[in-house]
């Protein structure tokens, strides 16, 4: 159904006899909005809400700026940021387009962690246009989590961004999958009777969240990861890699296999699939005993589970008809609001595995093949990885409160 068709209210049909569509009423008007915290219900409030009283509040933080985050919305708020260039399974479909999804970003930021956020479409390409942009916005923010920005121009805004901002910055699509997939892993190990470090993984794809995958297990300490593109094993014999595959290759791969993906699944332990495509079940049948697949490209896995559960002791997918969706509001909304609580300038490699870890105790007492990885409606979740993420920027020195 064309998107310029507006569905009524109530179930039946539209003016033109197109029947009711549910996902054009719920998103009618938006999907937010924003509410006060005080009254304004007379003079009195009036004058203490704005003139004369926010004057004092002002001229506060003028002389002493850090008063900002005590009497401002700027701790508690962290701005949604795309350029509609990498959305969801949609790809590049413009800023405009975006914002759908960026709204539903922001409602599960308050839902699932009590973080108020705001969509933030950019109508530009450019990579130092668009950091200039964010950091101008910056004041008003206490973090930024970069949404569905196209591979590896994510990578060069990142970093940008962190270097030039003291709040935190995050790219979801790389750390927020990175870290709910180390958590599944973690207790799919638990599970199979073996440690991360005995563990051989290949990951399939190698844009924002492989790479990001890849960086996390190596920290957290896996035996070997192999990435792969769509042109085999990221190696470091290759003369076609990109500075971030080039960067990723000499960080992976210790065993130094070459050749395509089959090649590479051979043996392995771990299958992570964050590409799309199919893996013939010819290559599925070629891993380890008791091997962990997590295929999580949406709404296809790259590995069906029906054909994974043959030969897999753990099955994981970016979908919730199936046990055990990687889904990464598991973890954004718990590291923002751990972040925002003490104050913390950066969200550092520590702080993300420290959320990992608590997002995979979660389940730890009733761990089974079917649960490696709790429920995003586990109020536990949330709770958790605020409380791991606050721990771990204080003990890496990032928190200023």
């Amino acid at each position: 159904m064309a998107a310029e068709i507006v569905n009524p209210r109530s179930d039946g049909e539209t003016d033109d006899g197109e029947p009711f569509d549910p996902a054009f009423a719920l998103h009618r008007g938006g999907k937010m909005a924003i509410q006060a915290t005080v009254p304004v219900r007379n003079r009195d409030d009036l004058s203490l809400a704005y003139t004369p009283g926010v004057a004092k509040v002002c001229s506060a933080i003028a002389e002493k700026p850090e008063l900002v985050h005590d009497f401002t919305w700027k701790s508690q708020v962290v701005a949604v940021v795309t350029d509609g260039s990498a959305v969801l399974g949609l790809g590049d479909i413009g800023p405009e387009a975006s914002l759908p999804v960026m709204e539903g970003k922001a409602i599960l930021f308050k839902q699932f962690g009590g973080v108020d956020a705001v969509p933030i479409a950019l109508d530009c390409r450019d990579v130092d246009e668009l950091v200039e942009t964010v950091v101008r916005l910056a004041p008003s923010f206490g973090g930024v989590n970069l949404e569905d920005i196209s591979a590896p121009r994510c990578f060069e805004i990142e970093r940008k961004l962190q270097e030039r901002l003291d709040i935190p910055v995050f790219h979801d699509d790389q750390h927020g999958t990175a870290v709910v997939s180390l958590a599944a892993l973690r207790n799919s190990a638990q599970l199979t009777g073996r440690a991360l470090g005995q563990l051989r993984a290949v990951i399939s794809g190698a844009g924002a969240a492989g790479v990001a995958i890849a960086k996390i297990l190596v920290e957290a300490g896996i035996g070997d990861v192999a990435v792969c593109d769509r042109k085999g094993i990221v190696s470091q014999d290759r003369e076609d890699l990109t500075d971030v595959k080039r960067n990723l290759a000499g960080f992976t791969n210790k065993a130094g296999l070459s050749g395509s993906l089959e090649a590479a699944m051979d043996g392995a332990d771990v299958f992570i699939g964050v590409s799309g495509g199919t893996v013939p079940e010819s290559a599925v049948a070629t891993m380890a005993k008791d091997s962990l697949i997590f295929a999580m490209a949406n709404p296809d896995p790259e590995i069906h589970p029906d054909v994974a559960s043959k030969y897999a002791a753990v099955v994981a997918t970016g979908r919730s008809d199936f046990p055990n969706q990687i889904n990464n509001v598991l973890a954004f909304p718990g590291i923002f609001a751990g972040a925002l609580q003490v104050r913390a300038s950066r969200i550092t490699e520590g702080m993300k595995l420290a959320a990992a870890e608590a997002l995979a105790a979660v389940v730890a007492d009733d761990l089974s093949a079917d649960k490696v990885i709790p429920s995003p409606f586990d109020e536990r979740v949330a709770p958790a990885v605020t409380a791991a993420v606050a721990a771990a920027a204080r003990a890496e020195g990032v928190a200023r409160r």
